[in-house]
């Protein structure tokens, strides 16, 4: 089976790249022409000799630089989250052009501004695929990265999506740096409800208006069903993009809380975190009373906005800034050095966050996985890709999955401090490998996710080819 592996792989490398020889091409040799016999007439004289052929040249090594996309919103409701995930790129960028680049070429980054508009991120994407980047780092909210995927998938491109989601997916185009629902939601959930966590009995359940927080929202209330929590104990409630006021929400809330341990799991993404969490202070409720568990809220989101009144508050994420690690330590060293030489916008105040480190990560692959195979070439990098490992900041020693483009990740719930940072009051020993489909959803419980030989398939229920 090995060898059917190798040459189908080959293969498909072969027609990614110049296309497999033919007959005459280097395939199956011509037959030599047949040539009659001649009479050879010896002489005296001696045949010319023939003027020495000059040497081949050596084939050009290219080192033109290696062109990679960063697909991120600077402006509209979410950059607020993504302007620091550019920036971090380009700091990872910049730091292995000054080791050496890769392949001995230099990165060069092509930034698109997507201004938070679902639809640009589509026609972005295929500008960047037009203009042969090697791989795109992008993409926050689940509503754009479904947006790219059919141009990745149509034009072959690869991309390195870096923020958790709500699972339900896996492409072949895509690897996913951020975590899986059982990676942070299922984690987080399970936090509340223990007597660590409070207790939690009643459940309200709050987000942005889109694809993330509404499936991550059917995932949990197939998990709190089945964990035997009633549906007169569930408040749902979306709010569209940049939403504003919360007052309305946040009282009822309160009335919905009144008799039971109550816990809020907020999926609220974008700008609209800054006037959630003020309205929390400003209806003095705290944490003790009832817990808001964030997925959408770290380091960078609690930087515009006084965290006193939310001390107590949760975020579950698989790594924070206050982590102590040596490579953690290492990690932001980097980051405040890169943001005070090029003078980024908040100076000393910029922090490091969750998604920030998935970029990191994802970037450090990427170029470990060109260099394992020598080549830019899409198909060959996806392959290589598969089985990565670093040490992340987390340090965790972080690993790409084999099977199913998601990385293995530690998960860590912590407290708001005063200073808008986190104090972990949970992790995990170890990494967790991520399940792109639920086991907790019906529909999705049996459904696979593993791109090798025989299945090829990111949402199927057998393989896709026979072994014989």
């Amino acid at each position: 089976m090995n060898r059917y592996i190798s040459l189908l792989t080959t293969s498909l490398l072969c027609l990614a790249t110049t296309g497999c020889p033919g007959p005459g091409a280097g395939g199956s040799p011509k037959p030599e022409a047949k040539t009659e016999a001649k009479t050879e007439t010896k002489t005296d004289a001696k045949a010319p000799e023939e003027a020495p052929k000059p040497a081949a040249a050596p084939a050009e090594k290219d080192d033109s630089p290696i062109k990679v996309g960063i697909l991120h919103s600077l402006s509209g409701t979410m950059a607020i989250s993504e302007t620091s995930l550019k920036d971090v790129a380009l700091m990872t960028i910049d730091g292995i052009n000054k080791s050496g680049g890769v392949l001995g070429r230099q990165l060069e980054p092509i930034v698109v501004d997507p201004a938070s508009d679902w639809p640009l991120f589509a026609e972005k994407a295929r500008e960047l695929l037009e203009q042969d980047v090697a791989v795109v780092f992008g993409c926050w909210t689940s509503v754009s990265r479904k947006s790219v995927l059919p141009v990745f998938e149509e034009m072959n491109g690869l991309l390195f999506y870096p923020v958790q989601y709500e699972g339900e997916e896996s492409s072949y185009n895509v690897f996913y740096t951020g975590a899986a629902p059982n990676q942070q939601a299922i984690p987080a959930v399970e936090y509340l409800m223990s007597e660590a966590g409070g207790g939690a009995q009643r459940w309200v359940l709050l987000g942005t208006d889109y694809v993330y927080p509404r499936t991550t929202n059917k995932i949990l209330r197939h998990f709190l069903t089945q964990k035997g929590v009633g549906e007169a104990d569930i408040m749902e409630e979306y709010t569209a993009f940049g939403h504003t006021d919360y007052q309305t929400i946040v009282s009822e809330i309160k009335k919905f809380a009144a008799g039971k341990p109550t816990a809020v799991v907020s999926t609220i993404n974008g700008d609209s975190n800054v006037p959630f969490y003020k309205e929390l202070g400003n209806q003095g409720l705290k944490a003790t009373d009832i817990p808001v568990m964030a997925f959408s809220v770290g380091e960078e989101e609690l930087r515009g906005i006084d965290a006193k009144p939310l001390e107590g508050h949760l975020a579950a994420w698989n790594y924070f800034m206050s982590i102590e690690a040596p490579e953690n330590t290492k990690f932001i060293e980097e980051w405040k050095a890169y943001v005070k030489e090029k003078e980024l916008a908040g100076g000393d105040a910029r922090v490091t966050n969750d998604p920030m480190e998935a970029t990191y990560i994802g970037i450090k692959m990427w170029a470990q996985a060109v260099e394992q195979a020598g080549t830019t070439n899409v198909d060959a990098v996806r392959q290589a890709v598969a089985g990565q490992v670093y040490k992340g900041p987390s340090g965790f020693d972080i690993t790409m999955d084999g099977k199913n483009h998601h990385l293995h990740k530690p998960v860590y719930i912590g407290e708001i401090q005063p200073d808008g940072q986190f104090n972990v009051v949970w992790k995990t020993e170890g990494t967790i490998r991520a399940a792109p489909w639920s086991e907790f959803v019906p529909e999705s419980k049996a459904k696979i996710a593993d791109w090798t030989f025989p299945w090829l398939c990111g949402n199927c229920e057998q393989a896709k080819h026979a072994l014989f």
